[in-house]
């Protein structure tokens, strides 16, 4: 073998060496950076309504990603899922939802998803749901209030099937997200104090809502009186019989306020309002918000705290 032969073939073995070694570090950093990558990598989580977009955020911070399914400004009844939210669910870790009286859509889109690892949280479980069918007949889905966060007790409910789902899809940061859940369900206790202790110094205890039935859960925790002008979607009209009883029972209880939801239209609420001389009060059953009150950073919480204010001014709060 000639001189030049063997110099080629020592050359040809060097890069052999080399280039192994260049593999192996190359593997050994992809693998690093997969298992650095897998150690940071965020849940992905998907939430139909607002409320649930919150508690998710605050129980998981920075170790979870959400997506609030429903647009901004969109009311959450006449909701209709696009297929781009079927790629979201497809593609998340869990779903989130307040129950099939709710969304109603959401147990097809679910038929659909082929995402065989996603966890399915239905936010109403264990809870009471309230029917307004009269007592005797069937409960239906016209005739149940799906409007189960506004009582704060069973957001605490809500909030532990949340953290259920965290701990079970990211179980090493169990301690983080159980001890996010504490904190905010004691931000939750002490709003219900606050609503417990003000209501009772309210002269009225009657609430007339020129909007759809929202409020059931609110007004039955604090002994309140409830008439929505609407039934439980807001698509259902009044009749002028409706609006007659309505006017009436505004005049003959003194009535100074009338309130209304700000993601339906206010014309039944000015109509009231000009016919009665009532002034009008925001009231948010925050199952949905603007786009610029998401952008600005609203919490469920400062919804309810603003709810309290007004509800103070249209009851008569007196102490």
């Amino acid at each position: 073998m000639s001189r030049k032969s063997r110099i080629l073939i020592y050359i040809i073995f060097v890069v052999f060496i080399l280039i192994g070694f260049l593999v192996f570090f190359i593997t050994k950093n992809q693998m690093e950076t997969d298992s650095i990558t897998s150690e940071n990598k965020k849940l992905q989580v998907v939430t139909t309504l607002f409320p649930l977009y919150d508690f998710s955020k605050n129980i998981g911070q920075d170790k979870v990603d959400v997506i609030l399914l429903l647009p901004p400004g969109v009311e959450p009844h006449s909701f209709d899922p696009k297929p781009g939210d079927i790629i979201f669910i497809n593609n998340a870790d869990i779903f989130i939802y307040t129950g099939k009286f709710m969304e109603p859509w959401a147990e097809d889109i679910l038929k659909s998803v082929a995402n065989k690892n996603l966890l399915v949280v239905d936010a109403s479980s264990g809870i009471n749901l309230i029917s307004l069918a009269p007592e005797g007949q069937n409960k239906n889905t016209a005739s149940i209030d799906p409007h189960i966060w506004l009582d704060f007790d069973n957001d605490k409910t809500i909030i532990d099937l949340i953290t259920a789902a965290f701990v079970k899809k990211d179980p090493k940061n169990k301690l983080f997200y159980e001890k996010n859940a504490e904190e905010y369900k004691s931000k939750l206790t002490e709003l219900d104090r606050e609503y417990m202790s003000t209501l009772s110094y309210c002269k009225s205890k009657k609430i007339i809502y020129a909007g759809h039935y929202a409020f059931g859960y609110l007004v039955k925790r604090y002994g309140l009186e409830y008439i929505a002008v609407q039934g439980l979607s807001p698509d259902a009209e009044p009749t002028a019989n409706d609006l007659i009883n309505i006017i009436n029972q505004i005049k003959e209880n003194n009535i100074k306020y009338i309130f209304y939801e700000e993601l339906s239209s206010p014309k039944i609420a000015e109509m009231l309002s000009k016919e009665t001389g009532t002034k009008l009060l925001f009231l948010n059953p925050g199952a949905n918000i603007s786009k610029e009150q998401l952008e600005s950073g609203v919490t469920f919480i400062s919804i309810m705290k603003n709810n309290l204010e007004n509800l103070k001014i249209g009851l008569e709060y007196n102490q």
